[in-house]
């Protein structure tokens, strides 16, 4: 009688295992629930976007103002090595490549100048003055700063690697 009592017990507790493991609520009903409202950004928050923009800006200009050097100092290493038997088509292409993304995103870059120049919204010090434009300006900014990425294509990357793998299957004697 207990063997049978100590059965049927723990095929009851099996039965409200698996009927506690089912989900009770559909998902669906969530699907029918128009989004939440979008909030506009605070001034607080505009300026710290506008701010960020600005040092990223910067920091692009200064990579196109170093590029030459740059793109020099990785010619002369490429034929140094050409000029020791090494294989530096991959580096060369993705030197190549990268030019081509710079000439294609430098006027998008001096564009974005009459954006600062003007920026519209806010003040000298980089203070919201009118919302509405600053908003503006903040979207327009972000829009060429977009383009400036899309123009570069991730070449930098690509040469970056392409020099670290040559590097890994040529090693300093």
């Amino acid at each position: 009688m207990k063997n049978m009592f100590t059965k049927t017990l723990l095929i009851a507790l099996v039965a409200v295992l698996a009927v506690a493991s089912l989900p009770l609520l559909s998902a669906s009903a969530a699907q029918n629930e128009p989004p939440p409202p979008q909030r506009e950004p605070s001034d607080e928050r505009l300026e710290r976007v506008w701010a960020r923009q600005l040092r990223l800006y910067e920091k692009i200009g200064n990579g196109f103002d170093k590029s030459d050097a740059f793109i020099d100092r990785v010619q002369e290493l490429i034929d140094k090595a050409g000029a020791n038997g090494r294989d530096v088509s991959a580096v060369q292409a993705a030197l190549d490549a990268f030019k081509e993304a710079l000439k294609d995103a430098h006027p998008v870059y001096e564009s974005a100048k009459g954006i600062i120049n003007s920026h519209q919204g806010f003040d000298n010090d980089g203070k919201v003055t009118d919302p509405e434009k600053a908003r503006e300006t903040v979207r327009a900014m972000g829009e060429k700063l977009k383009e400036i990425k899309d123009a570069m294509d991730g070449t930098g990357r690509a040469l970056h690697k392409a020099i670290r793998d040559f590097r890994e299957a040529n090693p300093r004697p």
